[in-house]
């Protein structure tokens, strides 16, 4: 299984499509509880220039709580991350971890339903976009 689900949005911009990816989270019953902005953040730390590039930790509460109430160590791979990378070719790459991946690491069976759910949940956010 590939580590992250993504599809590109051509004719669009990191602005313009990340209230549509937001909202698409909000009907999963996801919030964005952090934002990293490579692009500020390689040009002030590097001087680096990167095209729009917004990694959003996304969460969605009621599934944090029941894979903390199983592992409570698991909030190292809290949240789910979404990323917003404008690409050269144009467009927007919108690309969401694969819980269920990332979660293989922890190797508790009672997590793995839960890590299957919230995949899907993230691959219809990917889809619906």
């Amino acid at each position: 299984m590939k580590y992250h689900h993504s599809k590109v949005i051509k004719g669009t911009t990191v602005e313009e499509i990340r209230p549509k990816v937001e909202e698409a989270l909000k009907s999963q019953g996801f919030g964005v509880l952090t934002e990293i902005d490579i692009q500020a953040t390689m040009k002030k730390k590097l001087d680096k220039d990167y095209l729009p590039h917004l990694i959003l930790g996304a969460c969605n509460p009621v599934y944090a709580d029941k894979v903390l109430s199983i592992e409570p160590n698991i909030s190292t791979l809290l949240p789910c991350n979404v990323c917003l990378r404008e690409v050269e070719s144009g467009g927007v790459e919108v690309s969401a971890i694969n819980p269920l991946e990332a979660m293989k690491v922890v190797d508790n069976p009672a997590i793995e339903e839960h890590g299957k759910e919230i995949n899907e949940m993230l691959k219809k956010v990917i889809e619906t976009l």
